[in-house]
């Protein structure tokens, strides 16, 4: 890890729930976000590739903990400061040989490259966790110690109810801010 976070210029980068709709099928949720709130944004990939499902991922994407799925994960930096982890899961059986088991980003959308290979958005779901970060999150975010982490699992199913993506971003719990609204029509008391 580097120098404390004092000497680091802090970051609070806006992550709204439930995503929405337009963002959530832009070039990129997080680059979308950061523009709409004023931030330089840049993202790294990380990985792509097949590697094993945990047990979350596995639970998420209705597979055994250990088969294989395909990963792609992205560091993001918000002002040159990295905030989040970003690692979409898909299912190797759906996705292995496609584009989107291919390095490099998906253009012009990953939305666009999954309709493209016949998944129609169903709906999702999307559950947050606080958590001490592991040892290569904390690296990876450059996270002073005793910084925590928040996990957030979105996955998304298509019409038929085939889990077609786990999305899971963990986000340095100090630097995000993280605005809940309620859906339009749905308003009780």
């Amino acid at each position: 890890m580097n120098e404390p976070s004092a000497k680091r210029p802090r970051v609070l980068v806006s992550r709204p729930l439930p995503t929405d709709p337009a963002v959530r099928g832009s070039r990129s949720l997080f680059l979308s976000q950061a523009a709409e709130q004023g931030i330089r944004a840049d993202r790294r990939m990380l990985y792509v590739g097949p590697e094993p499902a945990g047990r979350n991922v596995a639970e998420c994407l209705q597979v055994v903990p250990g088969d294989e799925v395909i990963a792609r994960r992205k560091l993001m930096l918000a002002n040159d400061v990295p905030v989040r982890i970003a690692t979409s899961y898909f299912r190797a059986d759906l996705f292995a040989g496609t584009r989107i088991a291919q390095p490099g980003f998906v253009l012009p959308t990953l939305q666009a490259a999954l309709e493209a290979l016949g998944h129609r958005f169903g709906r999702a779901e999307e559950v947050l966790t606080a958590r001490r970060p592991t040892a290569l999150e904390a690296e990876t975010l450059d996270l002073d110690p005793g910084e925590w982490v928040v996990q957030v699992v979105r996955t998304g199913y298509g019409t038929d109810g085939t889990p077609v993506h786990t999305l899971e971003t963990i986000c340095a719990a100090d630097r995000h801010v993280f605005p809940i609204r309620q859906v339009t029509g749905a308003d009780e008391f």
